[in-house]
């Protein structure tokens, strides 16, 4: 039993597990990405104390220091999450369960996935969603990704530079991305472009092994070889696996208050999933650390007036 498991490692989930471990919560982390979207960002030059910096360097900071307090973090892709009686079950899509006296939602924008056979049961063993987490993994083997803007791009020029050989999955036949990076792919001999072709399927047996992809004009269907694959198509506002415990807005983002409260007792919620305004790795690092010392003082003073922190 947890003190507050944190569902997200982006800026307010991390920031959140570095207030709860300082104030000796039993903390978990569960998260399908480290860093959230800040590591997508080359170049930050707004965030004090740090003149210019690359997101991703930033984020490996915040990891570090929770690791340091003593925070366990658990990659994994959230199922639901149900409240029995006071305390709160958290499920994943691999069909672990973890429990605690609460939970901040700090997820932010989620990747959106491609729902075909085969996704849950490969997270993490060959399916990804951030090359410049995972990149390493792949030296000297094959890899594809999915998608065509200027993430998917991106993936695909990290990847080249060590991976034998890296596919492009793209629907269309045009990429949205910049067209200087797009040129600089297809001047590469270990990169091939697959057009006008979407996936249908993931094949493994502990781990991937093989992507299913099929002809969008033809339907005609082949299978392509890889030791992983990043899914890179986007980002979507989702809170189907909390919906009966929170109230949303138009935006599908979740309501809180002042303190990061929902509706339901002992679930806070912080970040860009959240109806704040200014979606900045800043505020969301700012509404995080307020979570976390609500939730404290939900679990140790409940029925007390609320403990304010102005030392």
């Amino acid at each position: 039993m947890h003190d507050v498991i944190i569902i997200g490692a982006g800026a307010a989930g991390l920031s959140a597990a570095i207030y709860a471990c300082r104030r000796k919560l039993n903390t978990l982390v569960i998260s399908m990405d480290k860093g959230g979207q800040t590591i997508l960002t080359s170049s930050i030059e707004n965030y004090p104390g740090f003149k210019k910096s690359h997101g991703a360097k930033l984020m490996k900071i915040f990891e570090e220091q929770v690791l340091e307090l003593g925070a366990e973090i658990v990659m994994g892709k959230l199922s639901n999450v149900e409240k029995i009686n006071n305390n709160f079950k958290v499920h994943l899509t691999n069909k672990e369960v973890y429990e605690s006296k609460s939970v901040i939602l700090a997820y932010g924008k989620v990747p959106a996935q491609l729902n075909i056979p085969g996704e849950d049961k490969f997270f993490g063993r060959g399916i990804h969603i951030y090359a410049i987490y995972d990149a390493h993994l792949y030296k000297d083997k094959n890899v594809a990704v999915v998608g065509g803007g200027n993430s998917a791009i991106g993936a695909a020029l990290i990847l080249s530079k060590t991976s034998k050989k890296v596919y492009i999955i793209h629907r269309r036949s045009e990429f949205r991305a910049e067209q200087i990076n797009v040129d600089k792919l297809k001047s590469l001999k270990n990169v091939e472009f697959i057009l006008e072709h979407s996936p249908v399927e993931f094949k493994g047996d502990s781990k991937l092994n093989a992507l299913v992809i099929k002809n969008i004009n033809n339907n005609e269907v082949k299978e392509i070889k890889v030791d992983g694959v990043f899914v890179e198509i986007g980002y979507i506002n989702k809170v189907d696996f909390v919906k009966n415990l929170v109230e949303i807005n138009e935006k599908n983002e979740i309501v809180i208050d002042m303190y990061c409260n929902t509706k339901t007792k002992g679930l806070f919620a912080a970040g860009d999933v959240t109806i704040i305004p200014y979606k900045q790795t800043i505020t969301s690092a700012g509404e995080g650390c307020k979570a976390a010392l609500t939730c404290y003082n939900y679990i140790n003073n409940k029925t007390g007036p609320v403990i304010d922190w102005t030392h």
